[in-house]
C-alpha cells in the first residue's frame, strides 16, 4: 500500500469513527469508567439536600453558618487497546474482514477516550508483542494509532493472548481501561487474565465471523489454518466432521465467556455483520 492510499484509508476510517465517538459514544464512555479518584474542588454554601458529611467545620466556623466542600471526579484515564493481529483475523466470509472491523472498533474507541481528554497506548500482538505504542494524548496520536492498525505486517500468524497480558502486567503499573480485541480462538490465558483484572478494568471484545460458527455442507474442501499455514482436504458432507468442527468451536466461546466472567472482566460479542456501534452502546450502558 501506497502513502497516498494508506492516508486515504486513514481519513476514512477517521471520518466513520470520529462521528460515531461525536455522538455516540464519548458520553457513555465517560460515564461507563470512572476517573481514579475525587479531587476538592471548592467549598460553597449548605443547601437543603446536601451530605452533612461534606461540610468544611473550619470555613463554617468562620463564617458562621454551614458551608460543604465540593469534590470533582478525577477524570484523565489511560486506555490501552490491545488487538490480535494474528493470521486468523484476515478472514472474512461476507464483504468485510473481521481484521476491518477491529481497525474501526479499536478507532472509535480510541477517539471516544481523545473526547475525554486520555491517553491511550496501543499493544499489537500475535503469539510475542508485534508493537507497543505506550499511552499518549491528541488526535496526530490516534492517527498514528489508525495507521499501525491498518499497515502492520506482523511477524507470526500464530495466537497467544496469554503472553499478551503478561506484557500489559509488566508494562503498564497504573490502572488502565484495557480493550482486548480478538476472535479469542485460542485458551490457556484464565491464571493471567485474573492477575491482569485486579489491576485494570479490562473488557473483551470478541470479533467473529458466521460462517466460523457453524460447517456447511459443501462436499470435500481444500481448507487453508491461517495461523499454522498447513492445508487441510475435509469432508464437510461428513456429520461427525461438522458436529466436531461446531464442538471445537463452541468449547473457545465458553472459555471466553466463563474465563472473563471469572476474572470480574467485561465481554462484548460482536459479528462481522452486525452493527458493533450497538454491542458497543448496549455494553456501555449495562455498566
Amino acid at each position: 500500500m501506497d502513502t497516498k492510499e494508506l492516508l486515504k484509508k486513514v481519513r476514512k476510517i477517521e471520518i466513520k469513527t470520529r462521528r460515531l465517538s461525536d455522538h455516540i459514544f464519548s458520553g457513555e464512555y465517560h460515564t461507563s469508567f470512572k476517573g481514579r479518584g475525587m479531587t476538592f474542588s471548592e467549598v460553597r454554601q449548605y443547601q437543603y439536600g446536601d451530605d452533612i458529611r461534606a461540610i468544611d467545620w473550619n470555613v463554617t466556623a468562620r463564617y458562621n453558618e454551614p458551608y460543604i466542600k465540593i469534590f470533582e471526579e478525577e477524570r484523565e484515564l489511560t486506555m490501552l487497546l490491545m488487538v490480535d493481529v494474528s493470521g486468523s483475523e484476515n478472514f472474512g466470509s461476507k464483504n468485510q474482514y473481521k481484521k476491518e472491523i477491529v481497525t474501526e472498533i479499536a478507532a472509535t474507541l480510541a477517539f471516544s477516550a481523545t473526547q475525554n481528554n486520555d491517553k491511550i497506548g496501543l499493544i499489537l500482538f500475535s503469539d510475542e508483542t508485534e508493537l507497543y505504542i505506550p499511552p499518549k494524548k491528541g488526535r496526530s496520536h490516534v492517527l498514528r494509532i489508525i495507521r499501525e492498525l491498518i499497515e502492520f505486517e506482523p511477524k507470526s500468524k500464530q495466537t497467544d493472548v496469554s503472553q499478551a497480558l503478561k506484557f500489559l502486567s509488566g508494562t503498564q503499573k497504573k490502572k488502565a481501561i484495557v480493550f482486548l480485541i480478538s476472535d479469542f480462538m485460542t485458551e490457556e490465558y484464565e491464571n493471567t487474565l485474573k492477575i491482569a483484572s485486579k489491576k485494570h478494568d479490562i473488557t473483551g471484545i470478541r470479533v467473529y465471523d458466521i460462517r466460523e460458527e457453524k460447517m456447511p455442507n459443501v462436499g470435500m474442501v481444500s481448507m487453508l489454518d491461517a495461523e499454522t499455514g498447513q492445508t487441510v482436504l475435509v469432508d464437510t458432507s461428513s456429520k461427525s466432521v461438522r458436529l466436531n468442527y461446531e464442538k471445537y468451536y463452541q468449547d473457545k466461546v465458553n472459555y471466553f465467556k466463563e474465563t472473563f466472567r471469572k476474572s470480574g472482566s467485561g465481554t462484548v460479542n460482536t459479528r462481522v455483520d452486525e452493527s458493533y456501534v450497538t454491542k458497543l452502546l448496549g455494553y456501555f450502558k449495562s455498566r
